[in-house]
């Protein structure tokens, strides 16, 4: 299907998403992998970890839309809370060039996921934990809306840690 023929729901989803990913991927243009490790801000965050996140995100909820839930990790867990905050760190033997292709990977199937399913209202019951309302359910749309917000709110963090590394804006 060609981005032409598509519904300008469609349309609409993919331009959002594709404009968060810019200013994210913006926040490491010509960033070094040490850069992309560094915590610039009181917050634990780094520009290479946050793009690492977001990609692992973007992954969970497509294949929730394709799928339905996975099984939810306790959030009382020490492991499952490690696991949790390394998806916000490079780590070793990871590189910023890794993370980028490896988020390049997803947007791509996401983006051919928002191209061809069959039905945006289609909706999967959400996984059991505290954040949701039990028995809820959301639809691919609101899936997708998730992702673009989730998105575009950590292009805004990146954005700012990327500045006090070198003054250098994403979203400018």
């Amino acid at each position: 299907m060609t981005e032409s023929s598509l519904s300008p729901e469609r349309a609409d989803l993919l331009q959002a998403l594709r404009q968060q990913r810019f200013f994210l991927r913006g926040a490491a243009r010509e960033l070094t992998d040490e850069q992309a490790t560094t915590c610039s801000t009181v917050s634990a965050l780094c520009v290479g970890g946050l793009i690492k996140h977001v990609a692992e995100v973007e992954r969970g909820w497509a294949d929730f839309i394709v799928d339905g839930p996975a099984e939810t990790p306790d959030h009382d867990d020490p492991a499952a809370q490690e696991r949790h905050a390394q998806s916000f760190r490079l780590l070793p033997g990871e590189t910023l060039a890794g993370v980028l292709s490896t988020y390049d990977e997803v947007a791509a199937r996401t983006d051919e996921l928002i191209r061809s399913l069959p039905d945006l209202d289609a909706s999967q019951p959400l996984p059991e934990a505290p954040w949701f309302e039990p028995g809820a359910r959301w639809s691919a749309r609101r899936v997708l809306l998730h992702v673009i917000a989730e998105t575009s709110q950590h292009a805004g963090h990146a954005d700012i840690i990327r500045e006090a590394i070198d003054g250098a804006k994403s979203m400018a």
